[in-house]
């Protein structure tokens, strides 16, 4: 065989190249965005993760280092869409109310820039000629004009489910420093209440549980009553 016959030619070439723009575009990315959520989505259905943090927990890991692989699973399993506040239960019932904390916010930023990396990287580009609409178009300003702002009043806020605010934000022009300030700040009040409430489960009575819960609830029907009274308008009126 010739070496002529054994290089590329122009015509294989530019086969290769619309395949790579093929496989890069926006569209095929968000397409793998939706793909990997889905299959996260049923990986956690199926398996429950995070009955495997808290049940399978090994007896022998404690102290600092438990805590940051607590943390480190804990982000990994919030952007596998595994509901927060199961983790944050967890945490406190593992770790008591201090670390437990500790570990609970850091998994929760973690979380976050994970999910808000992918976001940034797969489904920005296809997601973003789909904003059109006052609302939309109004909360995509509020977020890439007042970033910290706006997301410390999104994770203050426990009715807006945690994933959605973070793929929202990735769509934004949101930078990355303000995004993952405002969660950790924001998340803090919520999380703790949880956190508490984790670790005076086996003292369901004791005045701490009671508060948390207390917390818990009042933060929770506050959410749907300022939902409700803000249907209907956009973002940032």
């Amino acid at each position: 065989m010739s070496a002529s016959a054994a290089q590329p030619t122009p015509r294989s070439q530019g086969l290769a190249r619309r395949c790579v723009r093929v496989l890069v575009s926006p569209r095929s990315r968000l397409a793998l965005l939706v793909a990997l959520l889905a299959g996260a989505a049923t990986a956690v259905a199926l398996l429950e993760p995070q009955r495997l943090l808290v049940d399978g927990w090994h007896p022998r890991l404690s102290g600092g280092a438990a805590v940051v692989l607590f943390a480190v699973a804990y982000g990994v399993c919030t952007a596998a869409l595994v509901p927060r506040p199961l983790l944050n239960l967890g945490a406190g019932a593992l770790f008591g109310a201090p670390f437990g904390l500790v570990a609970a916010v850091s998994g929760t930023v973690l979380g976050a820039g994970i999910a808000f990396g992918l976001g940034r990287a797969l489904g920005r580009d296809g997601l973003r000629p789909l904003v059109r609409g006052r609302w939309l178009t109004a909360a995509d300003r509020q977020l890439s004009r007042h970033g910290f702002r706006s997301t410390l009043a999104v994770r203050l806020f426990p009715g807006v489910p945690f994933a959605a605010a973070n793929y929202l934000a990735a769509v934004s022009r949101m930078g990355w420093l303000p995004f993952l300030l405002g969660t950790g700040l924001g998340c803090v009040p919520n999380t703790a209440a949880y956190v508490i409430a984790g670790s005076r489960a086996a003292t369901p009575t004791s005045p701490a549980f009671l508060i948390a819960m207390g917390f818990i609830a009042v933060t929770g029907v506050a959410g749907l009553v300022v939902a409700w009274r803000r249907r209907g308008r956009p973002a940032g009126s």
